[in-house]
């Protein structure tokens, strides 16, 4: 039995969810940079005045795209197949998801996964990863994954029930995995997030549907709660919890009415919600410093945007049209941010779902793929914003290319060269890249050394800078000089770039 199915009456409720949140405090503005005296600025020019907090841009929309059908079903006699968690992860788009199969004990609710080259496939057969426990909070069901990778790890969030019916005993589990295929269940295989219990509603779901984000070493974690206070009588309704801990057993804030507030327990009242919606996803947007909350409406997927405290919807909310009959899932990076669009990292944004698109006999299954791109966010502004440009180059104060790398710059005088180590260059420099450090230069001619085992790397201020190749030391006129394994060793280094 899905966990996600819930009584007629709230289901036909779901179909009157707006895309509006129902928070109403007041704006007090954007984030901004690292002031600009505490850093080397890499321009000589006179800062810019502050930009404008972002409030309800309106976006433009471009290039719409779906699949032509299903691009992820479950293998054997799985009956359904939803809510999705989608992550670009080394080269290849990894999906897990809801869905049931004989072969995976106990009977109930399994996660499936598959992976294929784009969101749009083809995807490979699927293959169950995780499964009930068979005691606990989650003996029966796991549904509804939501990934994120911290380091080397790999955390699922996911929703957790011992019994079909659910009486409000829905919750949330967490376990970590080194591939994404293998997991052990995490804080003592209990609940991390259970009902709160403000007001018990028709609806007995509970807590799930949890969606996951790792910003600025903080894991922000977005659930449903049909019994919190802040919820719609139908139970619609997302809360904020985040932690730097992942398993969320200590250092714990809720998002309230004044912002987070330190917690002593995960289940507390939950006192505001972010929007009015069941079973949705988010992400992170780097370059305009907000959150992206995808949510099912009328017509399709509603993506409502948050700044990074809550205070504003930086943009009016986009609708992503067409088929749905179950919570979406973003196209994500490993940490829960937007992917970065390759030729215009500061203004645009690609919003792609995967969605179950029929109702089957036992639930939501056929997912298929659903796009856009959303057009003028007036990003990279701040020193924080332009971390999303990490490896672009840019035009440089005096004339050469700056390529940003790990919140700093490095400055080339050759063109050819910066763009051997740059995924794109940029024909205007962004604001926020005038805060970032200038970490080294690098002058045409400099010297170039290389190793008995043919090494090369180019020497700045005496520090040893690897290239990895003859190609880039000819195009930066740079004259090559054998040096022993021990001269190698002794060179200070600086950090690898890696060459594109």
């Amino acid at each position: 039995m899905p966990l996600s199915r819930r009584p007629l009456a709230s289901l036909a409720a779901l179909a009157l969810v707006s895309a509006v949140t129902a928070c109403t405090n007041a704006a007090v503005g954007d984030p901004v940079g690292a002031p600009l005296d505490q850093q080397k600025a890499t321009s000589t020019k006179k800062a810019p005045p502050a930009a404008p907090p972002r409030d309800k841009i309106k976006l433009s929309v471009e290039n719409g795209r779906q699949s032509g059908g299903t691009v992820i079903a479950g293998a054997g006699d799985a009956p359904y197949n939803y809510a999705p968690a989608v992550m670009v992860d080394n080269g290849k788009v990894r999906a897990w998801w809801c869905s049931q199969l004989s072969a995976a004990p106990p009977g109930g609710d399994d996660i499936l996964y598959s992976e294929g080259p784009t969101a749009g496939g083809p995807f490979s057969t699927a293959v169950p990863v995780f499964s009930g426990s068979g005691g606990s909070f989650d003996a029966m069901h796991t549904c509804d994954p939501s990934l994120i990778k911290v380091g080397s790890i790999y955390y699922m969030y996911y929703t957790g029930a011992a019994r079909d019916n659910h009486a409000n005993g829905s919750s949330v589990g967490v376990a970590s995995s080194r591939d994404g295929i293998t997991w052990t269940r995490e804080a003592g295989g209990q609940s991390i997030v259970a009902p709160a219990g403000d007001n018990i509603r028709e609806n007995t779901y509970g807590a799930g549907q949890q969606s996951a984000i790792y910003v600025d070493g903080w894991v922000y974690l977005m659930f449903t709660d049909t019994t919190g206070l802040a919820s719609h009588q139908n139970g619609a309704g997302q809360y904020v919890l985040r932690s730097k801990d992942p398993t969320f057993t200590k250092g714990v804030e809720a998002l309230g009415t004044q912002g987070f507030k330190a917690v002593t327990s995960n289940n507390g009242p939950r006192t505001r919600s972010v929007v009015e919606a069941f079973s949705a996803d988010w992400m992170w947007i780097e370059a305009a410093s907000s959150f992206a909350i995808a949510h099912e409406t009328d017509e399709g997927t509603t993506i409502t945007f948050w700044n990074r405290d809550f205070t504003r919807h930086p943009f009016e909310a986009v609708l992503i049209p067409g088929a749905w009959k179950e919570g979406p899932g973003l196209v994500r990076t490993p940490e829960g941010h937007a992917p970065v669009d390759a030729k215009d990292p500061c203004a645009r944004v690609g919003l792609d779902v995967l969605r179950g698109t029929v109702e089957g006999p036992a639930g939501p299954t056929n997912i298929s793929h659903f796009g856009l791109d959303a057009v003028g966010l007036k990003g990279c502004v701040t020193s924080t914003e332009v971390r999303a440009l990490n490896g672009f180059a840019v035009p440089s104060p005096e004339r050469t290319l700056d390529v940003v790398v790990g919140g700093n710059v490095m400055r080339f005088e050759r063109r050819s060269v910066a763009e051997k180590f740059a995924r794109g260059v940029l024909g205007t420099r962004p604001q926020g890249v005038d805060a970032l450090k200038l970490a080294f230069t690098v002058p045409a001619g400099a010297p170039a050394v290389t190793n008995p085992a043919g090494q090369i790397g180019l020497l700045l201020d005496g520090k040893l800078w690897v290239v990895g190749s003859a190609e880039i030391a000819k195009l930066n006129s740079s004259t090559i000089t054998p040096v022993s394994a021990a001269q190698w060793a002794g060179y200070e280094r600086l950090p690898d770039l890696l060459r594109r």
